[in-house]
């Protein structure tokens, strides 16, 4: 391991007078965050915002492109085609892209959010489209999903820099894979439990699974959900517990230099 971790933010997922997400407690505690582009959540306001708060806390901003489903916050697969999710990612960075410039930022990566991510973690289809899209916008940007996905791939055949995914706050299959949020013990709420998670994977890369196995999975970025009401006590824990085990907090593109 090189010692260097980013540790990143779902963010920016409010949307009008509807609330969502702890982004003013969380932000100033993390390296990169990812900003909802409008289709799963969050509005050009609430883009602008965000974006506002990653600046005057020096984090770097990333596209969270999800599928266009506000009532169920993308967290629903929907049967698209190639050329649909090519064009919903593209145009969801390229709105952030114009946001970020306003304020005198730049895009640096892209993570899809919620069941377009797990889409791409279990179909080499979708993660094709995803690259594509990317790439199309802008080959610069850093390609951010599960260390294993089908995006490795795809991110290694368009050419575009890729950054290895864990997630300290969830629980995982012994394949590695995500615990389905309906079941019991998939979102990790005891902050303990959680920094411990994210030291084992930032200086062993190591996965203890929900069935007691341990996976190898090294990892360059740490995810923490912002719309969980724990996100600030679990950013704060996480923070603390990386640093006092000597593991150094940077921006994604610092990571992956």
């Amino acid at each position: 391991m090189t010692g260097l971790i980013d540790l990143n933010v779902d963010c920016g997922e409010s949307f009008g007078a509807w609330p969502m997400g702890h982004d003013e407690t969380v932000l100033p505690l993390v390296s990169s965050a990812n900003i909802a582009c409008g289709f799963h959540a969050g509005d050009p306001q609430v883009m602008a915002k965000t974006c506002e708060i990653a600046k005057r806390h020096n984090v770097s901003i990333g596209a969270h492109p999800g599928l266009p489903d506000l009532q169920g916050f993308g967290r629903r697969p929907m049967p698209l085609s190639e050329n649909e999710i090519e064009t919903l990612v593209a145009y969801q960075i390229g709105a952030l892209q114009a946001i970020a410039a306003r304020a005198g930022m730049s895009v640096a990566h892209v993570k899809a959010h919620g069941a377009l991510y797990n889409m791409a973690e279990r179909d080499a289809t979708v993660a094709g489209a995803i690259a594509r899209a990317v790439k199309a916008v802008d080959a610069g940007l850093i390609l951010v999903a599960g260390t294993g996905s089908p995006l490795v791939g795809a991110a290694e055949s368009q050419g575009l820099r890729f950054a290895a995914e864990g997630f300290p706050d969830r629980a995982y299959t012994d394949d590695g894979l995500l615990m389905a949020r309906k079941l019991p013990g998939a979102v990790l709420h005891d902050p303990d439990v959680a920094a411990e998670q994210a030291v084992g994977m930032a200086l062993r890369g190591e996965i203890r699974t929900a069935g007691g196995k341990l996976l190898k999975r090294p990892v360059q970025t740490l995810c923490i959900h912002g719309d969980e009401p724990t996100a600030g006590v679990l950013a704060s824990a996480i923070r603390a517990a990386l640093i006092a085990a000597g593991v150094t907090i940077a921006p994604l593109p610092r990571v992956v230099a």
